[in-house]
């Protein structure tokens, strides 16, 4: 998610009760609409589409509060709140349980240590956490996912999808696929998954845990070319990007920065990383509010913002890779490269999710909420949001792969890396 660090006084906004009226309740189920009804008014008034993307938000509302009030629990009743944030088919809009949201930087999410996407027409294994219920049970990287709970995986993505206008939507698609698991924490679900050919199948129990993903920032060597991949833009990895230059970075003919799994951060950071790559003062584009005027116009700049540190710039050839979980800034990032020509991109196109953030807002009840209150176009002029980035050459990966440990994607772009600074050497 793209931010920025202006600091807005506060707005009091008066909370507007919809037409639809709660029979009788006390206690919690008051307390739920009261926040039902805050979200619904915060949405209203500042997301960045006054149209609210063709939403009958009032309608919306009406239809989606008894079910609020009605709520068994925290779990239940927050269910209902993103399947009000989800007809905006914007993953930047979105609401958080008290305890859930309040570091942006760490991300929390309840999983069963399983990340899925779709190749070839199969829900299939990309990555299994170390030291999980699912690692133990021996699930692996390619097996591919046939049913949960007894219902086939498909039928559970098109169920998830139907939760959501505009199914057909690439972001809403790869959102449903990653709710394939979705369940209350702690609870258990029966996986059945598939690994070879022949259509063998083994079943796994694995119970819904919480995890945290952190910022994190690893620098490798192939050769003459320095590989970096990062998960997210903070402060903190700006200045260990700028560090990584100057140490394990030096001598380096050539840079792969891998974001295929980076899903944004923040916009200065984005324009830190961007600082070592191009010319002080280019352009990345433009961030406009509700009324179409900018509200930010990012450049890149001669000095670091995070940091005292000595700006580090990187002049060999650059290759960015991406994939569908490349996100927001991570977005706006390829494309201002690829724009000035400073990058090749390769992999697959990005999410395609590119609206700004500028402030959170903490719910009544300590939950938060994130509202996209601006829109995105690159320094060309060119609309992320719904299309991302193409890259130049695209290479997916297949259940093959997958199993085999192998990363053709990587070992392209270090090859059209290595070439190019064979070229520039002459």
């Amino acid at each position: 998610m793209t931010r920025t660090r202006r600091r807005l006084l506060p707005v009091l906004l008066a909370l507007c009760a919809l037409a639809c009226l709660l029979p009788g309740g006390a206690g919690a189920d008051e307390a739920r609409v009261r926040v039902f009804d805050e979200v619904w008014e915060q949405v209203r008034a500042r997301y960045y589409d006054p149209g609210l993307r063709g939403v009958d938000w009032p309608a919306l509302g009406e239809s989606l509060r008894p079910l609020a009030a009605r709520a068994r629990d925290e779990a239940e009743f927050y269910a209902v709140l993103r399947r009000l944030l989800g007809s905006l088919r914007d993953p930047h809009t979105r609401v958080f349980p008290p305890g859930e949201g309040a570091d942006w930087r760490v991300q929390r999410f309840v999983s069963v240590g399983v990340s899925v996407r779709e190749l070839g027409g199969e829900l299939v294994v990309t990555g299994v956490a170390p030291d999980s219920e699912a690692e133990r049970a021996g699930v692996r990287a390619g097996d591919a996912v046939s049913s949960v709970d007894g219902e086939p995986a498909a039928a559970v993505v098109a169920r998830r999808l139907s939760e959501q206008p505009a199914a057909d939507a690439s972001a809403a698609r790869l959102l449903a696929v990653t709710r394939l698991f979705d369940g209350p924490r702690d609870s258990a679900v029966t996986v059945t998954f598939r690994r070879d050919p022949e259509g063998r199948e083994r079943v796994a129990r694995l119970r819904r845990e919480l995890f945290e993903r952190a910022p994190e920032l690893k620098v490798s060597r192939s050769g003459g070319v320095a590989v970096a991949r990062f998960n997210i833009f903070t402060e903190t990895v700006a200045v260990e990007f700028v560090r990584a230059l100057r140490d394990e970075a030096k001598g380096a003919r050539a840079l792969v920065i891998d974001l295929r799994d980076n899903g944004g951060g923040e916009t200065e950071s984005m324009t830190d990383i961007a600082s070592t790559l191009l010319p002080s003062g280019t352009p990345l584009g433009r961030f406009t509010g509700r009324d179409g005027r900018a509200v930010i116009e990012p450049r890149t700049r001669g000095l670091l913002l995070a940091a005292a540190d000595v700006l580090v710039r990187f002049r060999g050839p650059v290759v960015v890779l991406t994939g569908p979980r490349t996100a927001s800034a991570a977005e706006v990032f390829a494309a201002s490269l690829k724009e000035a020509g400073r990058a090749r991109v390769v992999g697959e196109a990005t999410c395609g999710c590119v609206l700004g953030i500028r402030r959170r807002h903490t719910l009544a009840d300590g939950g938060v909420l994130d509202i996209s209150e601006m829109d995105y176009r690159t320094a060309g002029g060119a609309r992320l949001e719904g299309a991302g980035v193409r890259p130049e050459e695209e290479l997916a990966p297949t259940r093959q792969d997958l199993r085999r440990g192998r990363d053709r994607a990587l070992e392209r772009a270090v090859e059209i890396a290595k070439a190019e600074a064979r070229r520039e050497r002459g």
